[in-house]
């Protein structure tokens, strides 16, 4: 009954950017991938438009007008200052990373891709799980794939918050969308974390794999043939993705609109999936194409870096213990912590 409950609720936050974007999937026949699309953050007041093109970067913030307050507590977070100024540039922002829980085609062992598939029960409770071990580390603004299962296990890891802030999605499909979902009370705009939903953060796509079982492919193609679809760097599945491909879309997305948030001082919580985090764990510690194949991240298990004078540092591994304190604490984090006990003890 929990979990059908579960369901319930979380199926209301699904972002409709994954069907907008269905066709741009389906042209990836002969292998050619076409990146267009244009993204808006829009933050009730907080405005950030950004249009990705390959090569071309365009760091947009979010910021605040002068007529309506951020959803983001400058309060709470660690990174701002003491006076309060909080356009001046962090010296520290915590990036949490997690790659969702196991999904219902995971436990029956299908080749998933950017099939839109919930969470199993186990991948709800790893989600929870994930979410105690980040439950004393700030999150500012949440970052999420368009499917579902990353969505799910950013809102139920949230619910272990121990700042109980409520995650909120920015709908930004249409003008109504926008006009629909503002929030007109200042207070609860407080106690709210902006939650942007992106394609670029989907998983690899699987082409002609997804839905296929994974042993009877093997069976079918050889085993060395699946392995070469599933972990080589620049050789897609048929008419699908590689892992260079999701590398290209998921990093410059990063680069253009999450490392700027990150840049301002805010720190950030993605959710997403195990190439996408993979591209994006390349870029971070600048691994090669060879070492990137070989990096396995578990479901549901929460990776921790900082970044500081303009470097990020991995605090936190996928294979660390399950024990609360997992983490080496930075200074700042550390003081957040003791903020946090001492306003609920």
């Amino acid at each position: 009954m929990a979990v059908g409950a579960c369901y319930q609720t979380i199926g209301i936050f699904q972002s409709h950017s994954f069907h907008n974007n269905f066709n741009h999937h389906q042209k990836l026949q002969n292998n050619l991938l076409k990146f267009v699309t244009k993204d808006f953050i829009n933050i009730n007041g907080l405005s950030s438009r950004g249009s990705y093109h390959p090569g071309q970067r365009n760091c947009g913030i979010i910021r605040s007008s002068a007529s309506q307050t951020s959803l983001v507590d400058p309060v709470s977070s660690p990174s701002r200052s003491d006076t309060g100024e909080t356009n001046k540039k962090s010296s520290e922002a915590a990036l949490i990373l997690i790659r969702h829980g196991e999904s219902l085609w995971n436990e029956k062992n299908l080749f998933t891709g950017c099939v839109d598939v919930p969470l199993s029960k186990k991948g709800i409770d790893e989600a929870i799980e994930a979410g105690k071990r980040i439950s004393s580390i700030p999150v500012d603004v949440i970052f999420t794939s368009a499917l579902i299962r990353a969505q799910m296990t950013a809102m139920l890891a949230m619910t272990q918050h121990r700042r109980k802030k409520v995650p909120v999605f920015m709908h930004n499909e249409s003008e109504q969308a926008r006009a629909w979902s503002q929030v007109f009370s200042e207070d609860t705009k407080k106690q709210s974390i902006p939650v942007i939903a992106s394609w670029q953060l989907n998983e690899r796509m699987y082409g002609e794999l997804q839905g296929l079982d994974k042993k009877e492919t093997a069976d079918r193609y050889g085993k060395e043939q699946v392995h070469v679809w599933r972990r080589s760097y620049d050789i897609p599945p048929p008419n699908g993705e590689s892992l260079e491909m999701c590398a290209e879309r998921a990093v410059a997305y990063f680069r253009d609109q999450i490392e700027p948030q990150l840049l301002s001082g805010k720190n950030v919580m993605i959710a997403a999936h195990g190439n996408s985090l993979r591209s994006i764990i390349m870029y971070l510690d600048k691994l090669t194409s060879q070492e990137v194949i070989s990096l396995e991240l578990s479901t549901g298990i929460p990776m921790l870096y900082i970044l500081k004078e303009g470097r990020f540092i991995r605090r936190g591994s996928p294979a660390g213990p399950s024990e609360a304190g997992v983490y080496a604490y930075t200074r700042r984090l550390a003081l957040y912590r003791q903020k946090l006990d001492e306003m609920f003890q």
